[in-house]
């Protein structure tokens, strides 16, 4: 078991992140492409109001660019076995993904036969797709629609599941406000014999009445306490807030402590190109303060 110091974790943390993006906001990736590192891993969100096109052009382009392309597939959003057939081999065909996130998604009820992650895995797409790294997601603070019970359960059957597939598997988060949640859902992780790498959710720099438009729509957690910890006022709508405070709680959480491999994944809220600046900017401060240098955050 190794101990970390809060330099160790910061510097851990920055090395690897990986970003999200929606089909039509492709273009921002090409923006920033060039203060984006190379081998990135990008997640292309499924979302209800764009086509199967949208989502493997904008993989194809993440992958002519020199980043990775990691498809997010929403189980209960694929009308069909044909459906995702259409999908999976359009994306292999055009990107060749090396990673998919599998997720349940929103919609209350399935339009096709797969009600959750778990059906869709167990319907056979690893092995008819030849998929060897998958990346699953965690909820640090709950989800509104599961309690925390099968939660748990889900995230056991999964991992065991993908396990007997012979795939390496990724928790990613989601977003939260509240550090300490997210550390002490890691440790519960680890505690649980679970030593996959996971991926906190981070929101990059954005103005508060968008972060709150997100928290609510994902059922993330926003009473004026939490908010208040993360570094924002609720009665301050139009100002804008980087993460700088929740990454100094959990780096500050996180020190000392052996917790596996843990980075971030960035969710770019207020834009890619503000998102990547504040991760260069920060892993740039975190160097220079450990070299005796004083820096201020960018979104005090």
């Amino acid at each position: 078991m190794t101990a970390f110091t809060r330099h160790d974790v910061e510097t851990a943390l920055y090395r690897d992140y990986s970003l999200e993006i929606t089909g039509k906001d492709i273009g921002q990736i090409e923006t920033a492409k060039s203060e984006i590192p190379a081998g990135t891993p990008i997640n292309i969100a499924f979302l209800g109001n764009e086509s199967h096109t949208q989502r493997i052009e904008a993989a194809a382009r993440i992958r002519q660019w020199g980043f990775e392309p990691v498809p997010i597939i929403s189980s209960r959003r694929l009308r069909s076995v044909q459906d995702r057939d259409e999908l999976l081999a359009g994306l292999t065909s055009a990107a060749h993904p090396t990673r998919f996130m599998l997720v349940g998604g929103d919609p209350s009820s399935p339009a096709g036969p797969y009600r959750d992650s778990l059906d869709l895995i167990a319907g056979g797409i690893i092995a008819d797709y030849g998929i060897s790294k998958v990346g699953i997601a965690g909820y640090p603070e709950g989800h509104p629609k599961i309690d925390r019970v099968r939660l748990w359960e889900a995230l056991a059957e999964k991992l065991e599941l993908l396990k007997t597939c012979g795939c390496s598997v990724e928790i990613t988060t989601q977003f939260g406000f509240d550090a300490d949640a997210v550390v002490d859902w890691i440790a519960q992780v680890r505690a649980r014999g679970i030593d996959a790498p996971i991926r906190i959710g981070v929101p990059g720099p954005a103005d508060v009445n968008r972060l709150l438009r997100f928290a609510a729509q994902f059922g993330v957690g926003s009473s004026a306490a939490i908010v208040g910890k993360y570094g924002f006022s609720l009665a301050n709508l139009i100002s804008k807030v980087g993460p700088d405070r929740f990454m100094s709680r959990l780096a500050s959480g996180m020190a000392g402590r052996d917790l596996g491999t843990v980075m971030l994944h960035l969710y770019p809220f207020g834009g890619i190109a503000e998102t990547v600046v504040w991760a260069a900017r920060t892993a740039g401060r975190q160097m220079a303060e450990s070299q005796g240098a004083l820096d201020r955050p960018l979104y005090p």
